[in-house]
C-alpha cells in the first residue's frame, strides 16, 4: 500500500510541546556520551514505572520503542524492519520491535558502526536491557531476547506485576498487600541485577528524592491534563503524543518537573483566553486505546480540516496521583504503590458496572470531555492493544450511542497504511457526526 511521502508529522497547538523534539535529541546524545566514556547504558520499555531506580543510579536510558516511532515519523523505518525480516522475522511481528532489531542486527553487522540515516545518530550498544511482563506484551518478554543475538547484553525480566482485570469478579483490594509485596520484591531484584551487571551501587537517599520529584511530576502532568476537559480544546492529542516524552522517558528529572510545569502554565492560558485548537470547533473525539501512526500523525490535521478535533487521548496518558499511605516511606515501597494504584484505578467501579475497566474508562472520558465520538486505530502488528478492540467496541455500544470509527494502519510499518482509503472513512464518519449532533440537538 502506497503511505504519506511527504509531511508525515502534525502542525502542533502549544509552543511547549514543540520543544520535545530537542529533549529527545538530548536524550540521545546524553547515550552517546555514555557511550564514549564507558559508562551503563541501558534498553527499556515505555512506561516500565521502574525509571526512578536507573535515575538514581545514574544509568542511560535508550527507549526502544520511542526510537522506532521516530524512525518511522522521519520515514526511515523500512530498511530496518527489512533487515528483521532477511534475518528470518516475520512481517506480523510488532514493528515496534522488528524495527529495533533490524538496527541492532545493522548495527552488528558493521561492527558496532551506526546504520546510516540513523536517526539522532542511532541507539547505542546497551549494557543492559530491561524487560517486564507489564500489559501482557509479547515483546516485552521476548524482544529483548531476540536481541541478545545482536548485542550481546544481559537480559532482566520483571514479572506480571498486577492482577489481571478479567477476573472481574475478584475484589482486588483483598490481595492488594501481596501485589504490592510482589512488585517490591520485583524491583529489588532489579537493583541487585543493575549493581551486579553495572557496578553501580544504589543510593537509597539519592532513590527517595527521585521517587519524591516523580510522585510531584505525576501531579502537574494530571493536573495539566485535566485543564484539557475545557470548551475549545485548548490541546490536541498531536501535541499530548509529543508531550508524554518527559512522563515516560525522563521521569524523575527536573527536566520533566518543569516541563509539565510550563505546560501546565500555557494551558491554563489558552483555557483562561478560550484559545482552541482550531478556530471552528465541531465535533470533539477521542483517541482510544490505540497506538498513533507515527509516519502519519499529520492524519490529526485532517481531522481538524474538518471541524473535529481530539481534547484527549487513551494513550500515554499520565498516571493518576498515587494514593499512598502517608506512613510508607521506603521508596521502593512508594514505587509499588504507586504502579498498583495506577493499574488497578478503575477495577472496583468495572466490578460492579461494565465489567471492564478499559470500558469503564472510555464512558468516564467521554463524559468529563464532553465529546462526540470515538475512534480506533487497529494497527495490524500490535495484537496487545488492538486484539481487543471490536470487542470493547461492542461493550461500548451497551452504554453510549456514540459514533465510533475504526481506522486501519501500523505503528510503524507504513506499508500497511493507505492515505487515500484512511480519508475517505474519516469523510464518511464526519457524515454520521453531523447527523448525530442534528438528532441530539432537536
Amino acid at each position: 500500500m502506497e503511505g504519506p511521502r511527504e509531511k508525515t508529522t502534525a502542525q502542533k497547538s502549544t509552543e511547549t510541546s514543540k520543544r520535545v523534539r530537542l529533549m529527545v535529541k538530548d536524550l540521545a546524545q546524553k547515550a552517546h556520551e555514555a557511550r564514549a566514556k564507558q559508562e551503563p547504558i541501558a534498553y527499556l520499555f515505555i512506561a516500565s514505572f521502574y525509571d526512578d531506580i536507573l535515575r538514581a543510579m545514574d544509568i542511560v536510558t535508550v527507549g526502544t520503542e520511542n526510537y522506532a516511532g521516530l524512525c518511522a515519523a522521519k520515514m526511515v523505518a523500512e530498511p530496518f524492519l527489512a533487515k528483521a525480516e532477511s534475518e528470518g522475522y516475520p512481517r506480523n511481528l510488532c514493528t515496534y520491535a522488528t524495527c529495533g532489531l533490524g538496527f541492532d542486527a545493522m548495527r552488528r553487522d558493521l561492527g558496532g558502526a551506526m546504520p546510516p540515516n540513523a536517526p539522532d545518530g542511532g541507539m547505542e550498544q546497551p549494557t543492559v536491557m530491561l524487560g517486564t511482563g507489564m500489559m501482557i506484551c509479547d515483546p516485552r518478554y521476548k524482544w529483548y531476547q531476540a536481541a541478545q543475538r545482536y548485542t550481546g547484553a544481559p537480559l532482566h525480566v520483571l514479572g506480571l506485576l498486577n492482577p489481571s482485570h478479567y477476573y472481574t469478579h475478584a475484589d482486588f483490594r483483598e490481595f492488594r498487600d501481596y501485589y504490592i509485596r510482589y512488585v517490591m520484591e520485583e524491583l529489588r531484584g532489579l537493583v541487585e541485577f543493575l549493581e551486579q551487571r553495572t557496578g553501580r551501587r544504589m543510593n537509597w537517599d539519592r532513590l527517595s528524592e527521585v521517587v519524591d520529584l516523580s510522585e510531584k511530576t505525576i501531579k502537574v502532568w494530571h493536573d495539566t491534563y485535566q485543564l484539557r476537559k475545557a470548551v475549545p480544546a485548548p490541546m490536541p492529542t498531536e501535541d499530548a503524543l509529543s508531550a508524554m516524552v518527559p512522563g515516560y522517558f525522563m521521569m524523575g528529572t527536573q527536566l520533566a518537573y518543569d516541563f509539565y510545569r510550563e505546560l501546565y502554565d500555557e494551558i491554563k492560558y489558552r483555557v483562561d483566553h478560550k484559545i482552541g485548537t482550531i478556530t471552528d470547533e465541531k465535533y470533539r473525539l477521542l483517541w482510544a486505546l490505540s497506538l498513533p501512526p507515527w509516519y502519519g500523525l499529520v492524519i490529526f490535521n485532517y481531522f481538524e480540516s474538518r471541524g473535529a478535533v481530539f481534547p484527549i487521548e487513551m494513550v500515554y496518558h499520565p498516571p493518576p496521583p498515587p494514593q499512598i499511605p502517608d506512613a510508607v516511606t521506603d521508596p521502593i515501597e512508594r514505587m509499588a504503590w504507586r504502579f498498583y494504584d495506577a493499574m488497578t484505578q478503575r477495577y472496583e467501579k468495572a466490578r460492579n458496572h461494565t465489567g471492564d475497566p478499559w470500558v469503564e474508562w472510555f464512558l468516564e472520558l467521554i463524559e468529563d470531555y464532553k465529546l462526540d465520538g470515538v475512534v480506533f486505530h487497529q494497527a495490524m502488528t500490535c495484537r496487545t492493544i488492538h486484539t481487543g478492540q471490536l470487542h470493547q467496541m461492542n461493550i461500548l455500544k451497551k452504554h453510549t450511542d456514540k459514533p465510533v470509527l475504526l481506522l486501519e494502519g501500523d505503528i510503524v510499518d507504513v506499508r500497511n497504511y493507505n492515505e487515500e482509503a484512511t480519508h475517505k472513512r474519516i469523510d464518511f464518519f464526519i457524515e454520521i457526526l453531523e447527523q448525530y449532533k442534528a438528532r441530539h440537538a432537536q
